[in-house]
């Protein structure tokens, strides 16, 4: 398993985590999902503050626990501040990133909500929204692709594509629930059937 080597958090480091998260919150049209590529390449790739097996489980467990989705950003924050290592890193962790892309699209949506509500009909505004459709569907491919891949590379094991291919097919078309879903690939996984995915 990889882990991620020892650091200290400095305060300028601290601050650098809340303004990237805070830049998300005004980027993720569609909801922070769409981001998780970009929240990948800063966290696991560029800082190495999170492991590919904790940026995916934190997504995970924040999408299994009840509650609203977006608690996965605070357990990015709390995993971060435990490879920190220091006692209060986790609440600290888990408060910067969540409070960071909470405030600006709640503050802007206090804001426009009732203009864009008023002007609804205004050529300018559907074009807006429907322009944005496409935009927010591929990125949420992307972060699906990048959770699917777990960091590996898909071109040398096809059982990532097929299990992939398989469990988005049942979603799409059937009423399978998710849960059943996850369970039955925690199976697969733990039983050695997927090859060490």
């Amino acid at each position: 398993m990889t882990t991620v080597p020892p650091f200290v958090m400095q305060l300028t480091d601290w601050l650098d985590l809340f303004k990237h998260f805070l830049a998300y919150s005004l980027m993720s049209i569609g909801g922070p999902f769409g981001l998780l590529p970009e929240m990948h390449r800063y966290l696991v790739g560029e800082q190495q503050w999170l492991t590919d097996a904790q940026f995916s489980a934190s997504v995970v467990l924040g999408q299994a626990a009840p509650g609203p989705n977006i608690l996965f950003i605070a357990l990015m924050g709390w995993n971060l501040g435990l490879n920190e290592g220091s006692f209060f890193a986790p609440v600290l962790g888990a408060i910067i990133c969540l409070s960071g892309i909470l405030l600006p699209s709640s503050a802007l949506l206090f804001v426009t909500a009732r203009w864009v509500y008023r002007n609804r009909e205004l050529r300018a505004v559907r074009a807006f929204k429907q322009g944005m459709s496409p935009t927010v569907i591929s990125m949420l491919i992307a972060s699906g692709w990048l959770l699917a891949s777990g960091g590996k590379d898909f071109a040398h094991d096809w059982r990532y594509l097929l299990v992939t291919a398989v469990t988005t097919l049942l979603v799409w078309r059937t009423k399978v629930h998710m849960l059943t879903l996850l369970a039955a690939g925690a199976v697969l996984g733990a039983s050695g059937m997927l090859g060490g995915l």
